[in-house]
């Protein structure tokens, strides 16, 4: 990328001397100069300029031939032999978009020890399952991680790529697209296949305002991720049809900057909420952290799980493995309660998609309300209490 003047064109009227933020433009006389090693190439001194004097270059590189490429990916989120669950949901997805290219469809997992979770994974409607079995792989680690998935890459030339929304997702595969110099859309809530053969990538933009739909021309593979419970997820069928292809990995693949000490498991939770079909979810309105125990009493009773807003977690009230929100846990249950939540657009953008929603708040005009189903204004603690009695009472035996 270059940024030069049009000697012919310069006026000298010094616009872009003042639309330039970084102070690299200068006048030399009457002529516009460009100290480049202070340039951002934001393009402000182009667009202020009403003589067309200045012009940013950008080299473009060759087209590649995409035709080489073909076939669907899902990687395999795999943690100590246990398959994530977005898996089998990319796998339905998966299923539909290979379809509809006319291409086979591939998981590709890494780890160590793979060979139980590769029949389990070859039980579901797929057609391959690349397996990269080492035991320097046994815990996630980005950087073997990516440089593995990287080489499959190149070395199959799948078009689409797909990998869950979760937070070794949303980190991996980022680096792989840069690796492989192509595109990656973030936390997908749909994908298709056009008339013109594209993968149309949708997901929320600007808080779950709107949905913007992203396409990747020019570079393969396509690559998303795919948030978790928003696709219906594949079923296993009763035998293993698909074809295991073990891949050695490289050992110059293998380094890492990165030595895991421990792995100390969260115990925090008695439900994963991303997993979870009912969450209660608190807030700041809830007045103080020891109100959290009536959210544990009122989703033990539910058999759920306890979420928390980012204003209860900066506060200390709640760790952050149960933040909902954008920049927490994307859920998706079948009930969501949310207790003294206002309803930021951060945190709707992780919770709005759930089946049923009933918000408990003392402001009536709060944020929240505009996505639930049902609504209770009040104080959030005497709600819940009241709500905990009625379902104690209604779950107590009848004497005759």
């Amino acid at each position: 990328m270059s940024i030069r003047v049009i000697t012919e064109k310069c006026v000298g009227c010094k616009m872009c001397v003042k639309s330039c933020p970084s102070q690299a433009v200068a006048m030399d006389g009457k002529l516009a100069t460009i100290a480049v090693e202070s340039c951002t190439f934001c393009g402000s001194c182009v667009s202020s300029c009403k003589f067309n004097a200045i012009v940013i270059e950008i080299e473009k590189q060759a087209r590649e031939d995409l035709s080489q490429y073909s076939g669907v990916w899902v990687y395999g989120e795999q943690h100590g032999g246990v398959l994530a669950g977005v898996v089998p949901e990319l796998i339905g997805v998966g299923r539909k978009l290979a379809d509809a290219r006319g291409c086979p469809l591939a998981v590709v997992t890494l780890g160590s020890e793979l060979d139980a979770l590769a029949e389990q994974i070859a039980h579901y409607p797929v057609d391959k399952v690349y397996v990269c079995d080492h035991p320097r792989l046994a815990r996630y680690r980005p950087e073997p991680y990516t440089r593995m998935l990287s080489y499959l890459v190149r070395q199959h030339k799948p078009e689409i790529v797909l990998a869950g929304a979760t937070t070794t997702g949303r980190g991996f595969l980022s680096r792989v697209a840069v690796d492989l110099y192509t595109g990656l859309t973030a936390d997908c809530t749909g994908l298709e296949i056009g008339e013109d053969g594209l993968l149309y990538q949708t997901r929320p933009a600007f808080g779950g305002n709107i949905m913007a739909t992203i396409l990747c021309p020019y570079t393969r593979p396509q690559m998303s991720t795919v948030r978790h419970k928003v696709m219906p997820p594949a079923q296993p069928g009763p035998t293993a049809s698909a074809e295991i292809i073990k891949q050695a990995p490289l050992e110059a693949l293998l380094t890492s900057h990165v030595n895991i000490l421990d792995f100390i498991t969260d115990t925090t939770q008695k439900v994963n909420i991303v997993e979870a079909d009912i969450i209660v979810s608190g807030g700041r309105g809830l007045g103080k952290p020891e109100n959290f125990a009536l959210l544990h009493e009122l989703a033990d009773l539910l058999g759920g799980a306890v979420g928390a807003s980012r204003a209860a977690v900066d506060a200390g009230w709640m760790p952050y493995p149960h933040q909902v929100g954008q920049t927490g846990k994307t859920v998706c249950p079948k009930l969501y309660i949310a207790c003294g939540i206002s309803g930021a657009v951060q945190h709707l953008a992780g919770m709005s998609s759930s089946d049923c929603i009933i918000a408990i708040n003392k402001d009536p005009n709060a944020p929240i309300f505009q996505v639930a189903d049902f609504g209770f204004v009040g104080d959030a603690v005497e709600v819940v209490t009241e709500l905990i009695k009625q379902i104690k009472a209604a779950k107590a035996p009848v004497s005759v």
